[in-house]
């Protein structure tokens, strides 16, 4: 990471349980940049859980959509704890933008783009997944202009995956109500058009902040 002054707000920050991590985490040859690399990693098995699952039955499945849910959150942690080894444990480098950002990225596509192959609606988690990448890109587009980074929902990063974890937890009881595949499909959509309708809002507030300045 380089530039701090743009960081997501986040509460779990000044935890006691993460800032204990943070430390042990400072004290190995550990890099924000590996933390980063991983989030990619628990994203690639998160998407791969949600595809699995559309196909698997029983105690199988139920054992995929948990990992799939433990993976999405694995992500978040590791996008936690890359920035707090590279800012408060003084770990940042020069490439340090690049990795806090891209992983981000094909994170959203790996887990989106799964969970849509495994209810048998691809298009679906591609367009999920479109809509979250674009959401960022607006973000960014409006730190180039020098607008503060917009972080708005409502389908932020963490609200996606917080959608995504509660929608595998819930899919684990499907089969009481016979209604095997719908709760994720039911997630995506809302990921999706959350994800349309927070980019469109931080379009109209970037509009605004640009015109303020003419």
């Amino acid at each position: 990471m380089g530039d701090t002054s743009n960081r997501r707000p986040l509460a779990s920050r000044e935890t006691g349980w993460a800032r204990g991590i943070t430390r042990m985490l400072v004290g190995t040859a550990i890099t924000p940049n590996q933390i980063s690399m991983a989030s990619m990693v628990f994203a690639a098995l998160a998407g791969i859980c949600f595809w699995q699952a559309g196909s698997a039955d029983g105690i199988a499945r139920i054992a995929l959509l948990i990992a799939a849910a433990l993976c999405c959150q694995g992500r978040l942690l590791c996008n936690l704890f890359d920035g707090l080894v590279a800012v408060e444990g003084g770990k940042q480098s020069p490439d340090g933008p690049f990795w806090n950002e891209f992983p981000d990225r094909i994170a959203d596509i790996l887990i989106l783009a799964g969970a849509g192959y495994g209810v048998g609606l691809p298009e679906l988690g591609w367009a999920a997944a479109a809509f979250a990448v674009l959401t960022a890109y607006v973000r960014e587009l409006g730190v180039a202009n020098g607008q503060p980074a917009d972080f708005s929902g409502p389908m932020a990063k963490q609200h996606r995956m917080a959608v995504m974890t509660a929608a595998a937890v819930l899919a684990t009881l499907e089969p009481i109500w016979q209604a095997n595949g719908w709760t994720i499909m039911a997630a995506l959509w809302i990921v999706a058009a959350g994800g349309l309708l927070t980019a469109l809002r931080r379009c109209a507030r970037l509009i605004a902040f640009l015109k303020t300045r003419s």
